[in-house]
C-alpha cells in the first residue's frame, strides 16, 4: 500500500491524515480499538486505551491485529513501547477468569449456587489481588482450584462488583459463570409483518445477534451491541429473543420509547398483547415480556431511601434483559448487581461515549462490546441514510455580545446557545427546504416555544403529556405535520423515519453521545438525502463545545461544511437528490 495516512506516537496517540486517499480504510479499522480524541481540519488524533483494547479483546479482536493495522497504515515505524504495551495491555484481558464454583452444588433444583470462583494462571497476579486492600473483603484466598490454578472463593451476590473494583486495578476479568435460564417464552419473528411487509433481517442484523448468543458455537450471552440509529437495533433485541425464546425485561429511555417497543413486538412477533405489559409511572404491569423505563427504576420516594421498583428484577424468573439507549444507564442501576450479572443480558446504543466516564461501568456490569459496524460502511450500503452536516455560524447582535462579555462561563453557554439571531436562521432553513420533513431540536425551552409559535409548527418538551406526544408523533409520521420542535426528550429512541433534516439549536454543553443521537434521528434511509444543520454562535464558547460534539461523528467519516449564509449552501442543497436506495 503506497499510502500511509497514520503517524503512530510513542505517548499512545495517533494522528491521522484525514487527506490521504486510504483515510477512510484506516478510520474504519482503528475504530475496533482506538478512541477519537480530536477532529480538527487536516489531522485527526485517537488514543489507545485499555478499555478500548479490552473491548477489542472480548470481540475477538487480538493484540496482534491490532499492531498489524497500525503497521499496515503507520507512515512511520510503529514505536517499538507502543506495540509492548498494546501486547502487554490486551494480554491482561482473560488473566482472571470467573468459573463456577464445582464444590458449590444447589441441593434443590432451582437455586443458585451461593459462591463462585475468581481464578488466574498467574502466581503474582494472585498475589496483587490478595494483597489489594480494596478486594480483601470480598474475596477468600484458595490453596486448591481447578487445573491447579491460584484462585479466591467470592459470593456470588459480590459478582458484579468484584469485576468492577478489578476494571479499576487494571485488571478485566473474563466472565464465565453459566447464566441462569429463565422462564421458557415461545416467541418467534414473523415472516411477514402484520402491516404486510415482508421481514428480512440484514446481515449485520443477524451477526450482531450471533455475536451475543452464538451461532455454530455458544456465545456469552451478554454484551454490548453498538449500531448507528436508524440500522435497526430493535430487530438485533427481537432477534435474540427469537433465539432465546425465554421471559424478557425490555428496559428504554421514556415511555413513548416503550410504546414503540411494543408496537414493533405486535408487528414483527407472534407475541400477543396478552403477552406484554408496560411498567411505566402510568401502567404498572408485570407479563412475560415486559418494557420499562431508566426513570421508573430509579425513582424513590425519598433522597436517600431505597429504589422500591429495582424488585422488578426479581419479580419474574427473565431469561433475558434488553437494556435499549445502554449509554443511559442511571448509575444507581450498577447497584444491582447481583440480578444483573446473573441474567443473559444486552445493551443495545449507537455509541459507548458516555460523558460521566460510566464506559468502563457497561463494560463490566451489562459487557463488552461484541459487535460494532462503521456509520459509513451502512451508508455506503444503503442501509442508513446519505447524510451531509452543516455547521451555520451566525453573530451576535451589539447588546447580546454585552450581556455574553460580562457573563460566568455557564451562562455564557446559555447566552450563546439562545442567540435570538438563532430564531430567523431556523425560519429561512424551514422555508428553504419546503420539501424536507423537519426536526428543531434544542435544549432551551423558552427558545424553542419562541420557534414553535413563529413557525405555527407543535412543540414536545418533557412537559407534554406522554399521550399528547404520542399523538403528535404519529402527525409527524404520518405527513400530517412538517415540521416538529423537540427538546432533548426526543434524543434517544424515537423512531421518526420520514424525517430528513434535522436543525439543531442548542446542545449539553460538548456532548458527544447527544450529537450522534441527534444526527439519527434522521438517518432512516429514503429517497432524499438527509441534512443535519447545527446553529453555532460564532467566536463564542459554544463553538468549542460544539468541536467537542462532532468528535464522534468525525471518527464514523462524517465531516462538518461550515458556511456563514444560506447563499452559501450549493444548488444541489436545494433539490431532493434521491440517490440512496
Amino acid at each position: 500500500m503506497d499510502s500511509k495516512p497514520l503517524i503512530v506516537q510513542s505517548d499512545k496517540t495517533l494522528l491521522l491524515d484525514i487527506h490521504d486517499p486510504a483515510a477512510e480504510d484506516c478510520r474504519n479499522e482503528l475504530i475496533p480499538f482506538a478512541e477519537l480524541e480530536r477532529s480538527p481540519e487536516h489531522l485527526h488524533t485517537y488514543r489507545l486505551s485499555p478499555l478500548s483494547l479490552w473491548n477489542a479483546a472480548s470481540a475477538g479482536f487480538t493484540a496482534q491485529d491490532a499492531i498489524e493495522v497500525l503497521k499496515k497504515y503507520a507512515r512511520y515505524d510503529v514505536p517499538q513501547v507502543v506495540s509492548a504495551w498494546i501486547q502487554e495491555t490486551a494480554d491482561r484481558f482473560g488473566r482472571l477468569i470467573l468459573i463456577p464454583n464445582p464444590d458449590d452444588v444447589p441441593q434443590e433444583e432451582g437455586l443458585l449456587p451461593q459462591t463462585i470462583l475468581l481464578v488466574t494462571d498467574s502466581a503474582i497476579v494472585a498475589k496483587e489481588i490478595e494483597n489489594t486492600r480494596s478486594m480483601q473483603k470480598y474475596l477468600q484466598v484458595m490453596t486448591k482450584v481447578p487445573e491447579h490454578r491460584f484462585g479466591f472463593l467470592l459470593n456470588l451476590v459480590d459478582r458484579g462488583t468484584v469485576k468492577q473494583e478489578l476494571l479499576k486495578l487494571g485488571w478485566p476479568v473474563k466472565d464465565e459463570i453459566p447464566l441462569r435460564d429463565g422462564e421458557p417464552l415461545d416467541v418467534s419473528l414473523r415472516e411477514t409483518c402484520s402491516s404486510g411487509k415482508p421481514l428480512k433481517i440484514r446481515d449485520y442484523q443477524r451477526g450482531a445477534a450471533n455475536a451475543l448468543v452464538g451461532n455454530k458455537g455458544p456465545g456469552t450471552g451478554f454484551g454490548t451491541i453498538v449500531l448507528p440509529c436508524g440500522a435497526g437495533k430493535t430487530i438485533v433485541g427481537m432477534t435474540i429473543m427469537d433465539m432465546l425464546k425465554t421471559s424478557t425485561l425490555i428496559v428504554t429511555t421514556n415511555v413513548s420509547a416503550v410504546h414503540q417497543w411494543i408496537d414493533e413486538l405486535l408487528d414483527k412477533t407472534n407475541l400477543t398483547a396478552d403477552q406484554i405489559s408496560e411498567y411505566t409511572g402510568e401502567h404498572k404491569e408485570i407479563k412475560q415480556v415486559t418494557v420499562a423505563t431508566y426513570q421508573i427504576l430509579t425513582w424513590r420516594p425519598e433522597k436517600e431511601g431505597p429504589y422500591p421498583h429495582f424488585n422488578l428484577f426479581t419479580q419474574r424468573a427473565w431469561g433475558l434483559i434488553i437494556y435499549d439507549e445502554v449509554h443511559m444507564l442511571p448509575a444507581p442501576v450498577f447497584r444491582v448487581t447481583a440480578e444483573l450479572q446473573a441474567v443473559r443480558r444486552v445493551g443495545l446504543t449507537a455509541t459507548l461515549v458516555r460523558e460521566d466516564g460510566c464506559e468502563g461501568h457497561v463494560f463490566s456490569l451489562v459487557g463488552p462490546k461484541r459487535y460494532d459496524v462503521p456509520w459509513k460502511e451502512l451508508e455506503t450500503s444503503g442501509w442508513i441514510a446519505d447524510a451531509e452536516c452543516i455547521e451555520y455560524r451566525i453573530d451576535m447582535d451589539p447588546e447580546t455580545e454585552l450581556k455574553y462579555a460580562v457573563a460566568g462561563p455557564r451562562i455564557k453557554h446559555r447566552i450563546a446557545s439562545e442567540n435570538p439571531a438563532k430564531v430567523q436562521v431556523v425560519q429561512s432553513i424551514v422555508e428553504r427546504f419546503s420539501q424536507d420533513k423537519i426536526l428543531i431540536i434544542g435544549q432551551y425551552l423558552d427558545q424553542l416555544a419562541e420557534i414553535s409559535k413563529l413557525l405555527g409548527v407543535p412543540i414536545i418538551t418533557g412537559k407534554t403529556k406522554n399521550a399528547d406526544r404520542d399523538v403528535i408523533y404519529n402527525q409527524f409520521r404520518k405527513g400530517e405535520i412538517r415540521v416538529l420542535v423537540v427538546s432533548k426528550v426526543a434524543n434517544f429512541a424515537i423512531d421518526l423515519p420520514d424525517a430528513s433534516l434535522a436543525i439543531e439549536i442548542s446542545g449539553t454543553f460538548g456532548s458527544r453521545q447527544e450529537e450522534a443521537q441527534r444526527l439519527g434521528r434522521i438517518l432512516r434511509p429514503k429517497d432524499r438525502k438527509a441534512r443535519f444543520f447545527t446553529v453555532i454562535t460564532r467566536s463564542t464558547v459554544e463553538e468549542e463545545f460544539g468541536a467537542n460534539r462532532q468528535k464522534f461523528l468525525a471518527e464514523q467519516g462524517y465531516s462538518y461544511r461550515l458556511i456563514k449564509s444560506l447563499e452559501e449552501l450549493p444548488v444541489e442543497l436545494d433539490e431532493c437528490t434521491g440517490d440512496n436506495p
